[in-house]
């Protein structure tokens, strides 16, 4: 109605520029939100190339240039046999239908966004189990485009690769695992991948540190790989070598397992006639043995040959067995020895009328030993009080030719003494001798 009421040609005029929107008041701004494509997409002429084709279709395969920052090494696992890495994956290739102009030659970077709509190259990750982007707080991905075509691809990943472990120096072994990148639909035909700037394209944290390994060296090669349906591609390794910390082992293995040997040893020195002594601290060791073996293997994969740690382990868990049945065989030919002595002792005649068996002990023309052979052997085979006394009283009858003729049967007597202490005192030198003379040889072919 306004309008309407503005007299002659003026007013016309106005009416006109309004409706047509060109009057300055009135004029609306473009929203450029609403616009169907973005000053950049405008730039890089997204909407005019196909880029579900690799750059230089039909041509020489194109070069993409790979470098690797690794940010962590998180967890090694022998259970599962594998491994987990986060790393900076980064790709470089030149992309001439991303080309644009610029007075200033700066390149543009952008979000995930973009990577949506252009080619990027189709790399994975051979013998992963397990792998994913950073996506917190966004998509953990970076293009970056130069004006001359180059382009810069970065992403953040983490990744749960296979590791064919050799466990058969466990714990004194060391490890190379490799984490293996290769294209998934472009043979080299089409795509050549290759490391940047050769060994140097790996990079690594300083701060990288496991708590049972010692990381050696990271490095890298190249090799094709070959599939029967679909051809040769190019693939990326990135190998690193582990050397496992063996303090560990020595405080939780080595150390209790070596304890338990010596200490199935003390039974040595104890009486043989102590059996509540010597019989349960070789049942100790035993079980406290396999124990430690069951510990062990409970934190190990099922593998089908044997480790250096159950050579160890069980070597030892035989030296203290092997105490045990020492201690079995002594008190077994003790009872033997005493059993006949006193079969024999019945089947002597009165020796009422024998002198007093003291001093026939110490007349060697009577017993055959001196006194210091008396006193070094007579303690072995019978108790104290009558075992020396029933042992010699038997010799001296042996040495009457009368009494040793009716007895004759029996001449066995001297064939079955054993010294049963003796076993102990072989016993004390043998066992430690072959533990260290194993101990050495262990040691020397696994360290």
């Amino acid at each position: 109605t306004c309008l309407s009421e503005v007299p002659g040609a003026n007013g016309d005029i106005l009416k006109y520029l309004v409706l047509s929107n060109q009057h300055p008041i009135y004029k609306r701004s473009p929203d450029m939100t609403k616009s169907p494509m973005t000053k950049s997409e405008q730039l890089l002429r997204i909407d005019d190339h196909d880029f579900t084709m690799r750059p230089a279709f039909g041509g020489p395969p194109i070069p993409v240039g790979v470098d690797v920052q690794v940010e962590s090494l998180d967890t090694i696992s022998e259970v599962d046999m594998d491994f987990t890495m986060t790393l900076y994956l980064r790709h470089y290739w030149k992309d001439e239908r991303l080309a644009f102009p610029s007075t200033n030659n700066q390149s543009m970077t952008f979000d995930s966004r973009l990577v949506k709509k252009i080619w990027v190259p189709d790399m994975f990750f051979v013998h992963s189990k397990r792998s994913f982007i950073h996506d917190t707080t966004t998509d953990n991905v970076m293009l970056r485009v130069y004006p001359d075509g180059n382009v810069l691809y970065s992403l953040r990943v983490t990744v749960t690769a296979m590791c064919n472990m050799d466990l058969s120096r466990f714990p004194l072994d060391t490890q190379t695992c490799s984490l293996e990148i290769e294209s998934y639909a472009y043979t080299d035909d089409d795509l050549m991948l290759y490391w940047k700037k050769g060994n140097e394209s790996l990079n690594t944290d300083d701060r990288i540190s496991l708590s049972q390994f010692l990381i050696q060296k990271f490095h890298t090669t190249t090799k094709l790989a070959f599939y029967s349906s679909t051809g040769w591609y190019n693939r990326l390794y990135i190998h690193f070598t582990l050397r496992r910390h063996i303090f560990f082992f020595l405080l939780q293995t080595y150390f209790p397992a070596t304890l338990m040997v010596m200490l199935s040893w003390v039974s040595f020195w104890i009486d043989r006639r102590a059996v509540p002594a010597r019989v349960p601290l070789g049942i100790t060791t035993v079980l406290t043995m396999s124990t430690i073996i069951t510990g062990v293997n409970a934190s190990m994969p099922r593998v089908s040959y044997i480790k250096a740690v159950d050579i160890y382990l069980w070597v030892s868990f035989v030296f203290v067995f092997l105490s045990v049945i020492e201690y079995a065989a002594v008190n077994y030919l003790s009872t033997v020895q005493e059993r006949k002595e006193r079969k024999l002792r019945e089947r002597l005649p009165c020796t009422c009328g024998i002198g007093n068996p003291d001093e026939m002990m110490i007349d060697p023309q009577i017993t055959g030993y001196g006194s210091m052979d008396v006193n070094t052997t007579g303690n072995y085979g019978m108790p104290e009080n009558g075992g020396r006394q029933e042992r010699i009283l038997a010799q001296v009858a042996l040495n009457d030719p009368q009494i040793a003729s009716q007895v004759k049967p029996s001449r066995g007597y001297v064939n079955i003494w054993i010294d049963t202490h003796a076993i102990d005192k072989y016993s004390r030198v043998v066992f430690p001798g072959a533990y260290i003379l194993f101990n050495i040889i262990y040691w020397s072919i696994y360290s």
